[in-house]
Formats: structure tokens, C-alpha cells, sequence
């Protein structure tokens, strides 16, 4: 046996399930949004709650080693700075829609993912009697899924513009932008732009109270349709396809870049955010798992920049650069021109 292997690394693998029902179960019970500005102590949160002071102690201990909670030696806990800013429902950037989505819609599935495995189609959703994932009458999808995809979103769309330039766009296509995170984030950062989201109807009108609440009616225009059937609108200087191109198999992902290709206009721009897998298929971490995700979830998979770059080359547009969106969810956007009209 080698003197250098230990096997800590795999018990903390194992961990990651333990770790995320406790996140799961605190966003669950409001536990961030209630310590908003204030404290608790074991005592206090189980009477809050109704549970014994031992499970009570057990969660808060729990979610202090994980940083999401911070404990004094008078044995007070607070929110930690990351949970103040992103587990406190109401405020700009919460995750805890994408904790619900994965512990609601995710965690289930992955308890079929050998099934998957060997089926080699997704597990959670029924494609026998669905059309895809986003069906409209699936009650777990309305209720989570659109408010997780704008918890995933808001932080990237606030790194994408901050990271890329907009000074010479004026106009940007938001393809299957529902929930409105993207055209937010990218109006509040750039005043004169304006945005069209692109999705399906029923996704749309979900999207429209959104919109509303921000304040930005003038600047985000909303048109229903399905990327596979209707025509992109065109008049914009830029396409944004955010989380999109990895939910389907290649030959749809292909099909959606032509459409985008046939909606911008010569030297108009292609933004696609997506956590890459490096091209030589050994990371990073991030997308390597989002990508086995879609093996439950879709027929897709996370692409490679370099793969992207030779789809997009036989649609006429070239790659210019990758951006890096640091401490996004979404780690990266690539950026390509189109060439010729």
C-alpha cells in the first residue's frame, strides 16, 4: 500500500451529503432569513421551531463548521457574511431557490442515477410522458424550478456585466431567459441597454412580475416562443444564451446556434455563459458535475470551449475570448463575432 494514499479524501466526498441536507434543511426552516440582523442561541431557535435542544444544537453546529453560521463563546450564533448576502430571502442575490430546486427536484433523481446510467436518459422527469424537462404543467417545476434558475442566475448575470464590455451594444436577445435574471442584472448595470427575453409562453408570464418589480419595463421587452420552432427576433446587437446549450444533446445544441447565428447581424455578438469542461476532459470540478447533473436531469452535457468554437465556426461566427466569472455560479461566458451575414 502507498505510504503517501489516506482515505480522508473519500469520507469527506461523503460528507457532501451530510453538508447539504443541512444547508437544504436551514433554508428550509428560514433559519438565515430569521437571524437577518439578529442572534439566536439553541435554546431560542428550538423553542422557535418546537424541537428538542439537542437535534436544535446538532443543526446549529452543523451549519457553524460549514460557515454559514458564526458562533460566539457565549454560544450565540449569527448569520456568517456569505449567508447574510445570498440565504436571506428578499435580498438581490439569494440562493436558497437553487438549494430548494436541488433538494427537492435533484436529490430524488439521484437516487436513480444508475438508472440513468445504464438507461442513458434522464430520471427526473418522465420522458415517456413529458416532452422535456420544462413542462408546463409539472407542479415541482412551477412551484421551485423557475425561482432556482433566477437564484443560480443573478450572481452571474451581475459578473457577466461587470466583466464584459456593453459600451458599443445597444440591444440584447436573451435566449430562454425566463425569470428575468440576466435582463435585470444587465439594465440595472447598463441604463441604455435593452433587452427582448425569448422563452416560452407559459415561462414568459411567470418572468413578467419580475420585471415589474424591478422597474424596468421600458428596458425588457418579453416574446414567447420556442427557440426549436419560431424565428429569433431580430434588431439586436448581441444573443445571450446563459445555461441554455447544456441541457441539450448536440445535434439541438447545434440547431439553437444556427438560430442565434441567423438572428445577429454581421460583427453582432454571441455570449453563451457556461460552466466549460476543460478541453481535455479532466475538470474542473464545477462543470464536470453540473454535467453528470444533466445525465438525470436532460439529454445533454457541459461542452468544452473548444467544442463550441468549431459549432460556431460553421455557423460564421468566431470565438474572441473566455471570460472568467469569478465566484459565479456560472463559471464562464464565451464571447464570439459573427463574420458574415
Amino acid at each position: 500500500m502507498s505510504t503517501q494514499a489516506v482515505p480522508l479524501p473519500l469520507l469527506n466526498l461523503t460528507f457532501g451529503v451530510h453538508a447539504f441536507k443541512a444547508l437544504a434543511l436551514a433554508t428550509e426552516l428560514g433559519l438565515f432569513t430569521e437571524l437577518s440582523g439578529t442572534t439566536t442561541t439553541v435554546a431560542r431557535f428550538a423553542a422557535r421551531h418546537g424541537i428538542d435542544d439537542r437535534p436544535a444544537e446538532l443543526l446549529l453546529t452543523a451549519c457553524t463548521a460549514l460557515g454559514l453560521l458564526r458562533r460566539d463563546d457565549a454560544g450565540t450564533y449569527r448569520n456568517s457574511e456569505m449567508s447574510e448576502e445570498f440565504l436571506v430571502r428578499g435580498k438581490p442575490y439569494y440562493f436558497g431557490g437553487w438549494v430548494t430546486v436541488v433538494d427537492r427536484h435533484e436529490y430524488p433523481a439521484y437516487l436513480k442515477l444508475a438508472d440513468s446510467l445504464r438507461g442513458n436518459h434522464p430520471v427526473s422527469w418522465d420522458p415517456v410522458r413529458q416532452e422535456s424537462l420544462f413542462a408546463p404543467d409539472d407542479p415541482v417545476m412551477l412551484e421551485h424550478f423557475w425561482e432556482g434558475m433566477h437564484a443560480l442566475s443573478a450572481f452571474t448575470a451581475r459578473r457577466l456585466a461587470e466583466s464584459q464590455d456593453f459600451t458599443a451594444i445597444r440591444r440584447v436577445l436573451d435566449v430562454g431567459g425566463g425569470g428575468g435574471a440576466f435582463a435585470v442584472e444587465l439594465c440595472r448595470h447598463h441604463p441604455s441597454l435593452r433587452v427582448t427575453v425569448f422563452d416560452l409562453p407559459f415561462v414568459c408570464e411567470l418572468t413578467r412580475p419580475r420585471i415589474a418589480a424591478a422597474g424596468l419595463e421600458k428596458q425588457i421587452d418579453l416574446v414567447g416562443g420556442d427557440f426549436f420552432t419560431t424565428p429569433l427576433p431580430k434588431g439586436h446587437d448581441a444573443v445571450l444564451l446563459s445555461n441554455i446549450l447544456h441541457d441539450w444533446g448536440e445535434t439541438d445544441a447545434r440547431k439553437i446556434l444556427a438560430a442565434c447565428a441567423e438572428a445577429l447581424p454581421e460583427n453582432g455578438k454571441l455570449i453563451i455563459c457556461e460552466s466549460f469542461v476543460d478541453d481535455d476532459k479532466r475538470g474542473p470540478v464545477p462543470a464536470a458535475l453540473m454535467s453528470l447533473n444533466m445525465l438525470v436531469e436532460t439529454w445533454g452535457r457541459n461542452y468544452t470551449a473548444g467544442e463550441y468554437t468549431a459549432w460556431l465556426r460553421d455557423q460564421g461566427l468566431v470565438t474572441e475570448r473566455v471570460l472568467a466569472l469569478d465566484g459565479a455560479p456560472t463559471t464562464g461566458a464565451l464571447v464570439a463575432r459573427r463574420i458574415r451575414p
